[in-house]
């Protein structure tokens, strides 16, 4: 299995979509992250890439995500 990295992240109003290299996209709602629940435009948008862009963070948010971990998401793992 080849190594997923991401190109480009991008937000809707709903959405975390997120370009991989080999022009894939993976689109998450933004629901599943708390940090994003009362983040600011600038905070969503001052990301940038780690591990060799497979993962993405967001320092002020105190976020990271890896690329792998948005596809594999079990969204039955999440409190209510």
């Amino acid at each position: 299995m080849s190594i997923l990295r991401a190109k480009d992240v991008k937000f809707d109003e709903f959405y975390l979509n997120v370009e991989l290299d080999d022009g894939r996209i993976i689109s998450t709602p933004l629901s599943w992250y708390k940090e994003f629940l009362n983040a600011t435009i600038k905070q969503m948008k001052d990301w940038h890439f780690i591990c060799d862009k497979t993962g993405i963070e967001w320092e002020s948010l105190d976020l990271q995500l890896s690329v792998e971990g948005m596809i594999f998401y079990n969204t039955s793992n999440k409190t209510a």
